[in-house]
Order: C-alpha cells, then structure tokens, then sequence
C-alpha cells in the first residue's frame, strides 16, 4: 500500500493469484478424493488378502476329499490299483492346503475349525490307512463293502466336509462383512468428496466474482469514456484508482483525450477551411464529377455534373448510377470497374458517350477512376464527364470538309491523271531523257494523290456510316485463302514465309467479305514492309465467347510503345520509316472493324514483331465457355 491507501499490485498478480486459489481448491477436492480412494483400496486389499485364500483353500480341500470318496468306492467296488493311486494322488493336495489355510488364520474361530478339519481327517485317513492294509475287496470285507461305506467311511468324509464347508461360509460371511463396511466407506468418501468439492466450488465462484467485478469495474469506465469520447467529450477523464497496469491505462487514457481535446481546437477551424477549399474547387471545375460507392449508389456529385444529367433540384443520396445516366454503357464501365477493383481499359472512342441536353444533345468523354482506403482497399469509383460536344463538332466539320475536298480533287486529279498518261504514251519517246523521267515523277504524284483522295473518300464515308456493308456467313479459311493470294509473289520474292493456322474448326463469322479481306491485306502488306528477308507472317483465329479474334502476327522490327496508341489515328506514321503510304491504312481498318462491331489493337515488342489482333461476330453462339487454339 502507498501512503494514499491507493493498491501497488499488478494487474497480472491479481490475475495469477485468482488462479492461484482455483488451483489450491482444486488440489485440496483432489486430495482428498485421492484420500478417500486409498482407504477404499485398502479395505478391498484386506478383504482380499485376509478372506479369499481360506476360502480357495476350503474349496480344494473339498475337491480332493471328493476325489479320495470317488477312490475308495473305486477300491469297495473292486477296482483295488486305480482306487489306491486315485485315494493317495489326492492326500498330498488335501495336506497341502490344510496347511495354507493353518498358514492363513486371521479371524476369530478360523484356527478351532482347521484343528477340527485336520482332526477328523486324520481319522478318516486311519480308517481309510486300516481298509487298504487288509486288501478290502468284494469278497474279502466284513460285513459287505456297502455296509462298510455307509457306517464307516461316509460318516467320517461328511465331518471332514462339514468342517470345511463351515470354514468356507466363516470366510464368506467375513467377506461379505467387509465388503459392507466398505460401501460405507465408499459412501461416506462420495458425500465428504461433494461436499468438500462444493464449498471449494462456493469459495472459488466469490472469490472469482468480486476478483472479475475489480477488474471489469475500470473497463466498464474506459468503454463508457470511449463512447462519449467517440462523442465529441474530449473533457472526459476515466478516474484513476489503483496503480497497476489498468491505473497506468486509465492515465494514459485521460492524456490522450487532452490532447484530443487540444489537437479539435486547433484543427477545427483547418479541417472546415480545407473542406470548403476542396467544395469551391470542385463547384469552379467544369467538367462533371460523380462519386459512387460499391454498390455504385450516388456519394457526391459536383455542381457541373449536376446540370449536365439535369439534377440541379434533386437529392442524390438515393440514387444509384441507373437513375442519373441513362447510358448503360457507363454503368457496365463502373460496374466492371468495382468488379476488377481497377478501371477498364477502353478505346477513346468507346468512351464517348450522348446525352440529352434539351431538344439538343451533348457528348462527354467519360474517365473512371478508383477510390481506395488506406489499406488499399476499394472504397468506390470517380466518374468524370468531360463535355467534348465541341470538339466532336469540329471532328464532324473536318470530316466534312475532307470529304468535300476530295470530292472536289477526283475530278482535276483524274484530268491530270489522263493527260500525263497520253502524254507518256505518245509524246514521251520523243523527248530527252529528263523530261521522261519528270513526266514519270508527274504520274507517280498523280497516282499517289488519287489514292490518297480514294482512302479519304473511303474514309469519311466509314466515319459518317454512309457505307453499306454485305454482310454475310464468311467461313475464316476463305477470308485467309484470298488474302494469302494477293502476297504469294510478293512473300515468294522477299524470301518471307506467309502461312495460315488452320481455322476450319472454326464457327463462320458474319462479316462484308470484300471489306475484311481488304483489313487483311492492309495488315500483311503493312508486315511486308517491316519483316526482314528470311521472316515469318501468320495468320491466326480463335473463338472468345461470342466473338472469333483473327490476327496477323509478325516477327519484323516492332512498333515503340509510344505509337501502339496512335498507329490507328489518322496520317499517323511511325517515325523513321519510309513507307510510302498514305497513314490512312490502320484508320481505315479500325473504321470498317467498328462498322463490323468489332474492335482492333496491336501487341509489339521492339525488335521481337508485332501482332494485329481484330474481332468479329461469330455466327453460332458457343456452346461452352472456351478458348479454340
């Protein structure tokens, strides 16, 4: 004790002691029981020991006489030798437990019955002794063998087996004495057993009730301290009545809700600042912010994307990504996002999404982007909307205007076109060497802007959807058949291996066979020009679901990370190398691709090839969820 009656005793003593006296009381049931249980054996050991051997010897003292009766009848009978061995075979044995039972005397009246059993024994044993030695027979005993059995030697054989019968129930009726004052005992060790074992039990449940009372009382303050100061009562104090490791807690406890209390007051007027900073950020960013939670229900919502769904008086709290945005496409981006925990990655067009906007509509890049803990653990998703009506608008005019332009140059450009050719056939002989090759530059350039005019035409039909596909069942090995036939000479000449993986396990595709054809010819024409001499193209399909991905493989130089994103934008060229294309190819591609309801991507590693990968339609739906090699 301290000088303020306050207890120095640690929490884990307490604890230590408590188990200290259930041990003490449960050793004390224990040995007592153990007690008790000694004194059980040691009244069975003496029941046992004192009794069983005198009646063991009575029994074989009683088998031996009723052997040498069944002898001496052998021998009144006639039968003299068998009756003779059979009357002394059995002497031995019954002198030999007379002699344990002499040697086992330990109850009152058990020594007058052993001399009595040896007393009449030992006239039987004369009579018997005086029938042998006159050679008893049938015809040689007076009066008759009968006689001689009944009055002579039964007699003598009924007061030896009185004797031992009488000593066997003197041992039994001990045995049975002591077995009696051994269920007392029994008894009287299962009752002191419960009872000591029930005051132990009494003394150990108080002793375990007012110890636990002591230590849960303190933790009852410290989770009634937590609640108000999870509360905002950053005054509470948790008293301190012991210095053991709870008095250590509760002191430590009450420093930590001071300055709890301090770091409120000081940061209070911070937190709100910042709050209001990141809220007057939010409302001056134009572009539209939505929060979802996983469940993808509405957490917070920014003033931009408020007007742009049109939600300027309404509560979001409720409201789940279905009831703002009527683009399903978006809500499968988010759900797709929560799902994979990371944001899907989708081509820029894909993420362009139209909303009613009045009798006008408007267009928004969507961008999603998670939301994690600080375990790391998705907590919900971002949704930008970026308004990129603007834009698209200035994309449509350009279209426009590209088409129109080269609407506007087929016509010169086919005039230029037919007179450098007349000229080359009927005027060009006559001229000098310079000025053919001129007039040939001149044709080259003519036929080079009609192409490049044909590919715009082309191309600006695909962007408007002003083409009409023939879409039919394709089989895939026709499709690879005509596109390897238009490069055998080429692939022949350049020494370059040109192959197709066998597709004919392959479900047909529902496809414009004209335009995909014309998708792989742009493919493998584009990998001749990269593969070197001695190189290898493939083509390949596979089935993914619903769709077949066909691809054309190369092992040439490989495009650089950064152009993988740009290659299928227009007039786009990977730079140091001469081509001699128009940059339209891949464009072209990824429009009649689109048109199909397909996409198109490239897989490259510099130095080691790459590989153009597009999909299409399969015509039956499959059967199993499975990959076709």
């Amino acid at each position: 004790m301290n000088r303020n009656g306050q207890c120095r005793m640690p929490l884990k003593k307490k604890i230590l002691i408590g188990y200290g006296v259930g041990f003490v009381l449960m050793g004390l049931v224990v040995g007592w029981a153990v007690l008790n249980l000694i004194a059980l054996g040691r009244a069975s050991d003496a029941i046992l020991k004192e009794n069983y051997r005198s009646i063991l010897a009575a029994e074989n003292m009683l088998d031996a006489l009723q052997r040498q009766d069944s002898g001496i009848l052998l021998l009144l009978l006639g039968e003299v030798a068998p009756g003779v061995a059979q009357v002394r075979e059995n002497e031995p044995v019954f002198w030999e437990w007379l002699a344990r039972a002499k040697d086992n005397i330990t109850i009152p009246g058990e020594g007058d019955l052993v001399q009595a059993i040896e007393a009449e024994y030992q006239g039987f044993r004369d009579r018997l002794f005086e029938l042998t030695r006159q050679g008893a027979t049938h015809g040689g005993l007076k009066p008759p063998p009968g006689n001689v059995y009944r009055q002579t030697i039964r007699p003598l054989i009924a007061g030896v087996r009185g004797a031992c019968i009488q000593l066997r129930q003197l041992n039994e009726a001990t045995m049975y004495a002591a077995s009696v004052t051994a269920g007392h005992a029994a008894e009287r060790a299962i009752w002191s057993t419960l009872v000591v074992a029930g005051l132990a039990f009494a003394v150990a449940l108080v002793f375990s009730l007012l110890l636990a009372e002591r230590i849960v009382r303190p933790i009852r303050r410290f989770a009634d301290a937590s609640r108000k100061l999870s509360a905002g009562d950053y005054a509470v104090q948790v008293p301190v009545e012991a210095r053991d490791e709870l008095g250590l807690l509760a002191g430590e406890f009450n420093r930590m809700a001071a300055q709890l209390g301090r770091y409120h007051e000081l940061n209070i007027d911070q937190i709100v600042a910042e709050r209001n900073k990141g809220e007057a950020i939010l409302s001056s960013i134009d572009d539209g912010l939505v929060v979802f939670d996983t469940a993808l229900r509405v957490t917070a919502i920014n003033p931009a994307a408020r007007r742009m769904l049109d939600l300027e008086f309404t509560a979001c709290a409720t409201l789940g990504c279905p009831d703002i945005l009527p683009a399903a496409k978006v809500c499968d981006l988010l759900r797709e996002a929560v799902e994979s925990e990371k944001p899907a990655a989708v081509p820029d067009e894909q993420r362009i999404v139209t909303l009613p906007a009045g009798a006008a509509s408007r267009h928004y890049l969507v961008s999603v982007t998670a939301i994690r803990g600080r375990d790391r653990i998705l907590s919900g998703v971002v949704l930008l909307l970026r308004d990129v009506t603007r834009l698209k608008e200035v994309e449509q005019l350009k279209s426009d205007f590209v088409m129109a332009a080269s609407h506007e140059l087929r016509t010169p450009l086919t005039s230029l076109g037919m007179s450098v050719d007349l000229l080359r056939e009927h005027i060009a002989q006559g001229l000098p060497a310079r000025d053919r090759v001129l007039l040939q530059t001149a044709h080259e350039e003519v036929q080079r802007m009609k192409a490049l005019v044909s590919d715009l035409l082309d191309l600006s039909r695909l962007e408007a959807g002003r083409i009409e596909l023939e879409v039919d069942r394709v089989a895939l090995p026709t499709l690879f058949d005509h596109a390897l036939a238009v490069f055998k000479s080429q692939a022949d000449i350049r020494q370059v291996t040109l192959a197709a993986t066998p597709a004919d396990h392959l479900p047909r595709v529902r496809a414009d066979a004209n335009k995909i054809t014309w998708v792989l010819t742009n493919l493998i024409s584009n990998a001749l020009r990269y593969v070197p001499q001695g190189g290898h193209i493939r083509l390949a399909a596979l089935r993914v679901g619903p769709h077949i991905h066909v691809s054309v493989q190369d092992d040439g130089a490989g495009i650089a990370p950064e152009y993988q994103t740009k290659i299928f934008q227009k007039f786009i060229q990977v730079q140091g190398r001469e081509t001699g294309g128009t940059g339209l190819g891949l464009a072209i591609c990824k429009e009649i691709v689109r048109a199909h309801g397909g996409t198109i991507w490239v897989e490259s590693t510099a130095g080691q090839g790459s590989t153009f990968t597009f999909t299409l339609p399969a015509v039956e739906p499959p059967s199993v969820d499975r990959r076709n090699p």
